[in-house]
């Protein structure tokens, strides 16, 4: 495994893998890290001064045992019944802590949109595309990145779609 954090100033690989990412596509200078941890999307609003619906929420579920990844603003709660009817689920339910580290490789709370161990099956909030500017999960909960939404879609291949 590469230990990225001897190449870059994050403090996890978690966040350094996330950075690689961005890297890679063309989105360096993206990632900002905080001296006290941002583990929601009340608390990263009011840290980056903006609104909490330009705040991407990754949240990981289980869809009938498979793991999915919502990318929702910040100002929704996600309808996992609808999205379950919509996506062909029998269920769609909130994933463990366990669950979320195993398939994302990042902790609740710091989850980002990318930077994960195996690609994720992921859901891209159309209500986010309001926003000029977004903040997502850096891989921790010190970390976040700015993209617009074309970029967040691109680099995720993320299904457009409401969650709310």
């Amino acid at each position: 495994m590469v230990d990225y954090r001897a190449m870059l100033p994050y403090r996890t690989d978690a966040a350094a893998a996330v950075s690689a990412v961005l890297t890679a596509a063309g989105l360096e200078d993206r990632m900002r890290i905080f001296d006290t941890p941002v583990p929601t999307a009340t608390e990263a609003a009011r840290t980056l001064e903006c609104e909490t619906a330009a705040i991407v929420n990754s949240l990981v579920f289980a869809a009938d045992g498979s793991p999915l990844l919502i990318l929702a603003s910040g100002a929704h709660r996600v309808d996992t019944d609808r999205l379950a009817q919509e996506l062909g689920f029998h269920n769609i339910s909130r994933a463990s802590k366990k669950f979320v580290i195993e398939v994302a490789g990042q902790q609740v709370g710091g989850v980002s949109p990318v930077g994960h161990p195996q690609p994720l099956r992921t859901i891209l909030d159309r209500d986010l595309e309001q926003q000029e500017w977004l903040w997502a999960g850096g891989g921790d909960h010190y970390t976040m990145f700015r993209a617009s939404y074309l970029e967040l879609l691109a680099i995720t291949a993320a299904t457009p779609m409401p969650v709310a």
